[in-house]
């Protein structure tokens, strides 16, 4: 079609030999997807003949040899696209092998160098481009995929300490009745002595489990009474004001409501908000956090109004830990959304209550 097009353009004549390189060259153009090293030669054969025959084509099959070569250059890059490149040269240097045509070496160099070098450039180019997209993309797959496990870790963590807490007061409670119960049935007793010897093993495991996923460094509240949620928060908040930010809170105090999980949860999520909005928020920037409750759960919303300054700290990205805080909001049945705003960033989450 672009061979077609131009000898329109120039007033040439169609000659036999243009209409089968045309049609030969359409046809190969039709199979470009599924072989494009084949078509690649192809073309350059038919820009070879076109150039022999000395028609008018030869100029509109330079651009279809060179559109070829870019395409195989996109999808094949190595040796395929060397030996497509070496028969498009060939095919358009077999022109000097007729001593009958002027030669003017420079320019056909210069051609030369434009028809072959431009289209396995750009292609090259564009394929390294998709390359590098590809491998930001897969490692960003991973780098969630390592967020999602270590949330879960830190999630049976917090677990296995809530728990170990449970049974400790079960061990402390069924102490003091087999103390208490002096005149109880020996078999009662016996069955009280087995329990209080069960929980206590199951504690000592539990806490040599909670020992081992503890992560030295990392401060924070891996057990919080749900009576005591409503100060936890507002120890964030006070610590965030500490470092820069203004932060208005409400925390309704229904949040008590909330079993163990769900209030670590919670708890998370405002510590997750406040610490994305010191990343990415200006100094002066201003952070509301609203902790309600009603009939359909726990609402959690984080928004912050930004003033372009510099951030109060130069951690770059919006944070994985986005990722994780979907992963455990996920496991507790809730839903979370998280993203840019007109003038800053929103975060927002339902916590169902117990089923």
């Amino acid at each position: 079609m672009c061979a077609a097009y131009l000898l329109v353009h120039n007033g040439s004549t169609v000659s036999t030999v243009d209409i089968a390189v045309m049609l030969t060259a359409t046809v190969l153009i039709q199979a470009g997807a599924a072989l494009p090293f084949t078509v690649a030669c192809g073309q350059a054969g038919l820009l070879a003949v076109a150039e022999h025959a000395g028609t008018g084509s030869a100029l509109g099959m330079k651009w279809v040899a060179g559109l070829a070569l870019f395409e195989i250059a996109v999808r094949r890059w190595g040796a395929p696209t060397a030996v497509a490149a070496i028969a498009l040269a060939a095919a358009y240097l077999s022109r000097f092998v007729d001593p009958t045509v002027p030669q003017d070496v420079t320019a056909g160099l210069f051609n030369i160098t434009v028809m072959v070098g431009v289209p396995v450039l750009t292609g090259g180019y564009i394929r390294s481009v998709r390359h590098a997209s590809a491998e930001a993309d897969r490692r960003r797959a991973l780098e969630i995929d390592s967020v999602k496990a270590a949330e879960r870790t830190a999630i049976a963590r917090e677990l296995h300490d809530v728990v170990a807490h449970h049974l400790a007061s079960i061990t402390l409670r069924v102490g003091v009745a087999r103390h208490v119960l002096h005149d109880a049935d020996p078999r009662v007793r016996e069955v009280m002595d087995d329990v209080h010897a069960n929980a206590g093993r199951a504690l000592t495991d539990l806490r040599q489990l909670v020992s081992a996923l503890r992560e030295p460094e990392s401060g924070g509240h891996l057990f919080v009474e749900p009576e005591e949620l409503p100060a936890v928060i507002e120890e964030v908040v006070q610590r965030s004001r500490r470092a820069g930010l203004t932060v208005e809170a409400t925390i309704a105090p229904t949040v008590t409501d909330l079993d163990a999980m769900r209030g670590l949860t919670v708890l998370r999520l405002v510590q997750e908000g406040l610490t994305n909005a010191a990343k990415h928020a200006g100094p002066s920037a201003t952070v509301r956090v609203i902790v309600g409750g009603g009939d359909d759960g726990t609402t959690v919303e984080i928004t912050d109004r930004r003033d372009g300054g510099p951030p109060l700290s130069t951690v770059d990205g919006p944070g994985l830990g986005i990722a994780g805080m979907h992963e455990r909001v996920a496991l507790v049945g809730g839903s979370l959304d998280a993203g840019p705003t007109v003038d800053g960033w929103r975060l927002a989450a339902i916590i169902p209550g117990r089923s």
